[in-house]
């Protein structure tokens, strides 16, 4: 297992990368922008459903987790602009080896095919630089374009938890989708996940999908 950070990932245009101070204006303008394009898909506080962290809290708990190597917590980035944010965690080893993903974007930014190239592009960090087995991802059954984004990943459905996940204000049944190492074919350069979703049968279709992490 080997964990680097800050971490770097790319594919093309799009950049992943540690969320940064003088990110802080652009980051919040984002979030604001798509306030209600993200609320129905967001992880809340059951004591605190109406309160979010602040800019600088988010970051420092985000660089917290990812130095100990226990969350993987990264903005997408396209031409320089920060588009949404894309995080795995937590991250358990010992015999269990698993990484929760999750990720939102911006709506002006969605049908690109960003979505899913950000999460192919951590998924094969996970399994080939981290060590992860399994890599697991919650989407509340009324989010039918992140449905979209596990069929593309072709993660494999595991069926519905109920009242899993605070989302909204409220405890919200989400459907478990997942993929173990086994289930890719890696070549010898860590492509596995980003190989698959560039095969004949890509379509650029994405949106928002819950960040349980959030």
């Amino acid at each position: 297992m080997a964990h680097t950070w800050p971490l770097v990932l790319r594919d093309g245009e799009l950049v992943l990368r540690p969320l940064r101070r003088r990110d802080r204006f652009a980051f919040e303008a984002l979030r604001q922008r798509n306030r209600h394009w993200l609320r129905p898909w967001d992880a809340t506080d059951p004591e605190h459903p109406a309160q979010r962290p602040s800019f600088s809290a988010l970051r420092r708990w985000n660089e917290q987790q990812a130095r100990v190597g226990v969350g993987l917590p990264l903005v997408m980035v396209v031409e320089g602009k920060i588009v949404g944010q894309i995080t795995a965690g937590p991250l358990q080893y010992g015999a269990v080896r698993t990484a929760v993903l999750g990720y939102w974007i911006d709506r002006a930014a969605a049908g690109r095919g960003l979505v899913p190239r950000a999460a192919a592009l951590v998924i094969d960090h996970l399994f080939t630089e981290m060590g992860m087995h399994r890599i697991e991802v919650t989407v509340r059954p009324e989010n039918t374009a992140s449905l979209r984004v596990v069929e593309k990943l072709g993660l494999r459905a595991e069926g519905l938890r109920p009242r899993a996940i605070h989302v909204d204000g409220a405890w919200r049944d989400h459907l478990v989708f997942a993929i173990t190492a086994e289930e890719l074919d890696t070549d010898d350069a860590g492509h596995g996940m980003m190989a698959r979703l560039t095969g004949p049968t890509d379509d650029p279709m994405e949106s928002v999908a819950d960040t349980p992490t959030a």
